[in-house]
């Protein structure tokens, strides 16, 4: 899996593959398709990227009982997707379930099953806010390690939180655990919404195994050249 996930944080489907087309010289290309994108246009979106040959993060979190996630999962495995999302805080009967929809839906099209990741605490969100308006008592990185060993045992793959906790997600976990981690921004770009961001390099001192870059990209002047540099930044600390 190539470091850098490109977050295709737009929303039209021409918006989008103008976007992966000027990217398409780059090898293993992963995209992310959001809420935004993939409600505005639905699977066909899933379609014009896997002809293109690009990998596919589809991070709709989901979040709702087992069986509705279950079946959910079971449409989207089908769709020959690498990565996917739901919120851990669902609990080990969903994300069990959500496990077992993706295998069915993988196997109904005989596709590999995508990897399952689970969602852990946003990085909008602060540990003021979670304590605050979810009446967690504990703090954020118990809270984050919490929802990561739950993830694990209920068979997830991987977790999504910000880079500033891989350390403790993989200090929790085994070995082939994933943690992706969002929140990414050049030192030159703003916060805008985010609370617990990190860099490119200190993503990568910190440990983890894929980057999730939205406007860093898609802003830039330049997406291609703001690609390289986020990419030159992550070999350059990971040599």
């Amino acid at each position: 899996m190539r470091p850098i996930i490109v977050a295709l944080d737009v929303s039209t489907q021409q918006q989008a593959l103008a976007l992966v087309d000027q990217l398409a010289n780059e090898n293993d290309l992963m995209v992310k398709v959001g809420m935004e994108l993939f409600y505005a246009v639905g699977p066909t979106i899933v379609t014009a990227l896997r002809q293109r040959g690009v990998a596919i993060f589809l991070d709709l979190k989901l979040y709702d009982i087992p069986h509705t996630v279950e079946r959910a999962m079971c449409q989207l495995g089908r769709q020959e997707l690498a990565l996917v999302t739901v919120h851990a805080s669902g609990g080990s009967a969903m994300i069990r379930a959500a496990k077992r929809g993706l295998a069915q839906g993988a196997a109904i099209a005989g596709v590999a099953p995508a990897k399952l990741l689970a969602i852990t605490q946003l990085t909008s969100t602060s540990e003021v806010q979670m304590q605050a308006e979810q009446l967690v008592t504990v703090d954020l990185p118990t809270a984050v390690t919490h929802l990561t060993r739950l993830a694990q045992r209920a068979g997830a793959d991987g977790v999504v939180s910000s880079a500033l906790e891989t350390p403790l997600v993989h200090a929790a976990t085994t070995a082939d655990f994933l943690s992706i981690t969002p929140g990414i921004r050049l030192a030159q770009d703003r916060a805008d919404d985010q609370q617990r961001i990190v860099t490119p390099a200190e993503a990568a001192e910190l440990g983890s195994d894929g980057i999730v870059v939205g406007r860093s990209i898609t802003q830039a002047s330049n997406p291609v050249v703001a690609y390289h540099q986020i990419l030159q930044e992550w070999e350059s600390t990971c040599r």
